[in-house]
């Protein structure tokens, strides 16, 4: 019977165990996780220090008895510290520091990413923080329970270095509990991956909702002044805090990889092909910690996504099982709430599409989200792309209300784009109505129906 090792317990380890003992159940894959938190949900650590979620508990998607019961064998607090090709062993260290030797017939590599620690003289000061894992989170938990007598007489006081997905979800997560947030930004606009003038909806959001914004600023120095940090950059940037909140982005993790000789690629993500193998025979990679396949472009990029990760994890273990599944590729599919509002975009904006090599035309159409005759109808703001020779949909990005489906609308777009859909195949829809959740033409047709005639006006 095949005996297969996984390095790694959040969202890829995870999927491609449960993928194993669902193709075979008589195999009963063995998991090592470098701590006590297997398959705990990662991107629900700001709605926990929001006090949205009351239990960090909950945040397990399934419990440690769940997995156990699924037949799958944990070793939780093992770190892996070698891995030996030639002879399908790994070395690994428990808590307590005893070293043990686990062999394997097939490796999956899941070690996922770690927080991006940039060049920032005083980053490792008392009361700077990342938030990456829930040792992460419960840090920054008992910091802010800790100074939370303080808020009587004034508020406690946050600098967040970086507005991209968690800098945002931290910004109205500290706000929630009662912190004064500042987010310094070194791009022009808050959330970068998104076009500037959507990204001014957000920063003006941000705002409205008691947020300090601060753009274009590269921050060089963290310093310690009496009980708080005085953070600096360029522009002569320099804003006093209680605590600050790294969040730079990730990197990918992968020195064990790296050090049997897997390739790397971008950003020394470890290199993949489509089957989630890696250049060592036997040994596959997933989440994370590697490249992945871009369906439009065609090309590999770096891009550490949850969606992304349980997909690659439940492949890789597919292949370790023998099989011949492969990924299909990634459309950067993401979605953002931010206090009221929610914002989400798939597939290329124009920039990328013309990097790429199409010639990319955008139409912006603001409507409601459902007949505006019945109440409470909110408004919708839609940037569609498509190639203008092909007309097949590129990118689209959509921003609106919270509870006006802004993250569903973007998975229509997203399901046409991976489908290499044309504007006008996109009209066939068929699509939902009923006043108070539509209109007979959902506003997403609407964008492409925008689209489809300025291109007809540029053809013509």
């Amino acid at each position: 019977m095949q005996n297969i090792v996984i390095i790694g317990g959040s969202d890829a380890g995870i999927s491609a165990a449960l993928r194993i003992r669902e193709l075979n159940p008589a195999i009963t894959p063995t998991l090592i996780a470098a701590d006590s938190y297997p398959n705990f949900s990662i991107c629900g650590l700001p709605y926990y220090l929001s006090g949205e979620v009351t239990r960090w508990e909950n945040l397990a998607h399934r419990t440690r008895q769940d997995i156990e019961n699924a037949g799958i064998h944990l070793m939780l607090d093992h770190t892996a510290q070698a891995i030996h090709p030639g002879g399908k062993q790994l070395q690994v260290v428990d808590a307590a520091g005893t070293v043990k030797t686990v062999t394997y017939d097939k490796l999956i590599i899941a070690t996922g990413a770690v927080s991006l620690r940039p060049k920032i003289s005083g980053i490792n000061h008392p009361g700077v923080f990342f938030l990456r894992w829930m040792p992460d989170c419960f840090r920054i938990d008992e910091f802010l329970k800790k100074h939370n007598s303080k808020a009587a007489q004034s508020p406690l006081t946050a600098i967040i270095i970086g507005a991209g997905y968690i800098g945002m979800e931290m910004a109205e997560g500290l706000s929630k509990r009662g912190v004064k947030v500042n987010v310094v930004e070194f791009a022009e606009s808050v959330m970068p991956s998104v076009d500037i003038d959507f990204g001014e909806k957000i920063r003006e959001t941000l705002i409205r909702n008691g947020i300090t914004v601060t753009n274009n600023i590269a921050i060089e120095a963290i310093e310690k002044k009496d009980n708080q940090l005085v953070v600096k950059g360029t522009n002569k940037y320099e804003m006093t805090a209680d605590m600050v909140l790294v969040a730079a982005g990730s990197m990918p993790n992968t020195a064990l990889g790296q050090s049997i000789g897997i390739n790397t690629g971008i950003k020394g993500a470890l290199k993949v092909n489509l089957k989630m193998e890696t250049n060592v025979p036997d040994i596959y990679a997933a989440g994370d910690c590697v490249e992945t396949w871009q369906r439009i472009a065609r090309s590999y990029t770096y891009l550490p996504l949850g969606t992304i990760a349980h997909k690659q994890g439940r492949i890789a273990g597919e292949n370790a099982l023998g099989g011949h599944k492969e990924f299909a590729g990634t459309l950067g599919t993401q979605s953002l709430k931010i206090f009221d509002q929610v914002m989400a975009r798939t597939g290329f904006d124009e920039n990328e599409a013309r990097k790429a090599g199409f010639q990319p035309v955008s139409v912006d159409l603001e409507t409601w989200d459902h007949k505006v005759y019945y109440p409470t109808a909110e408004k919708l703001y839609i940037r569609v792309t498509a190639d203008q020779k092909t007309q097949i949909i590129l990118g689209a990005q959509i921003m609106g209300a919270y509870k006006t489906e802004v993250s569903k609308r973007i998975d229509i777009f997203a399901a046409a784009i991976y489908h290499s859909m044309t504007i006008d195949d996109f009209s066939d829809y068929d699509l939902t109505y009923t006043p108070p959740l539509s209109s007979p033409w959902d506003p997403v047709q609407m964008a492409a129906q925008k689209l489809e005639w300025k291109i007809a006006g540029l053809s013509g």
